[in-house]
């Protein structure tokens, strides 16, 4: 792998081989990743990932559930390329993409594919306006069956504070580079977001590097 070629806009450097991408951060969570979501999410039926990046957590979780199609993308060409790459190298039947949803936008275009099993978002709403969260959820309220599952994956804060010294540090120098970004609050932040959509809290999974996996299901 070599570096010789620029990666997208990031928190962290990206290893490239052709047009796959590799994140460092995705290398050290996607076990865990993987096995929280395959013990709160669907391990079949359809899943939609927001925010694919890489495309790493989405092959990790596609070998680990071949019943479960996990369509995935990201509004960023590279990753997209990447993701692509992917999706090739595998050859997993179960593993579609890429798409290039924008949450913020009010239709995503997958109403043929829709209701889905699952919707996955993993380190997306703390490096994004917080529109994206309000249209996240709002698509999750469109595009989830009953019983459906909104998996979310990073680090959050709760009832106001946040969970550890190097949380507060991170939200800090995320809001230094754009003030839009942010540490999101569980409880005062995202809990309305749920409500507002038909949505209710059902698992919190505390991960390494004080994250949390968080886990909602549509009504």
């Amino acid at each position: 792998m070599s570096n010789d070629r620029q990666s997208p806009p990031t928190l962290e450097p990206r290893e490239r081989a052709g047009d796959i991408l590799y994140s460092p951060s995705a290398a050290r969570n996607r076990d865990f990743i993987r096995d929280a979501f395959l013990k709160h999410g669907p391990n079949a039926g359809k899943a939609l990932e927001i925010g694919g990046g890489t495309g790493e957590h989405a092959l990790h979780v596609a070998e680990a559930a071949p019943e479960l199609s996990w369509h995935t993308g990201d509004p960023d060409p590279a990753s997209r390329a990447s993701i692509a790459a992917r999706i090739a190298e595998s050859r997993l039947a179960n593993l579609i993409g890429p798409h290039a949803i924008d949450v913020r936008e009010d239709d995503w275009d997958v109403a043929e594919q829709a209701p889905f099993d699952a919707i996955i978002s993993i380190n997306m709403i703390h490096i994004a306006p917080f529109t994206a969260a309000e249209g996240l959820f709002a698509g999750a309220g469109r595009y989830l069956l009953e019983g459906g599952a909104l998996f979310l994956y990073g680090p959050f804060s709760r009832n106001g504070a946040h969970t550890a010294p190097s949380n507060e540090a991170f939200n800090a120098s995320l809001k230094a580079r754009d003030p839009s970004w942010g540490v999101r609050d569980l409880d005062h932040d995202i809990a309305p977001l749920a409500q507002k959509n038909n949505l209710v809290l059902s698992a919190t999974v505390e991960m390494p590097a004080n994250n949390l996996s968080v886990i909602f299901r549509k009504n």
